[in-house]
């Protein structure tokens, strides 16, 4: 079941909104089937511009970050997310396994996820990040 880019999964509700900013379809269509799955809204964008407008149109409860996409990279997009609107959303980086905590250290990033990972892991930090940002503890 994939999702038309950029769009959710139904109208805004209140499930929470998951923003997956990656630039590599395969990964985003598992990533969009797992979070739906476990009854996450999902919106997507391939590169660090779309996922802005995609903030712009409805602010997600977390977002999914690859750190190596083209128009506008991650670094880039977490400064402007930052700039715009302070430390409000949790990120979680999604980059190779080796690098990923130094990525998220890099961006102050509430997560990590090294590629590979599995299910249980994405649902491990994305519940966490979710429940804690639903009780304003992040």
């Amino acid at each position: 079941m994939a999702i038309p880019h950029g769009q959710t999964d139904e109208v805004k509700g209140s499930r929470p909104l998951i923003l997956v900013a990656d630039d590599d379809p395969e990964l985003v269509n598992v990533l969009v089937e797992a979070l739906t799955l476990k009854e996450y809204r999902v919106a997507t964008a391939a590169n660090g511009k779309e996922a802005l407008e995609r903030v712009e149109q409805e602010r997600p409860q977390l977002i999914l970050l690859d750190m190596t996409m083209p128009v506008m990279d991650g670094w880039t997009f977490a400064r402007a997310l930052h700039e715009r609107y302070g430390r409000g959303i949790p990120i979680v980086v999604i980059t190779a396994v080796e690098d990923s905590q130094l990525r998220a250290d890099e961006l102050g990033a509430e997560g990590e996820l090294g590629k590979p990972f599995t299910l249980e892991q994405l649902y491990d930090v994305v519940d966490d990040l979710v429940i804690r940002e639903s009780e304003g503890l992040s």
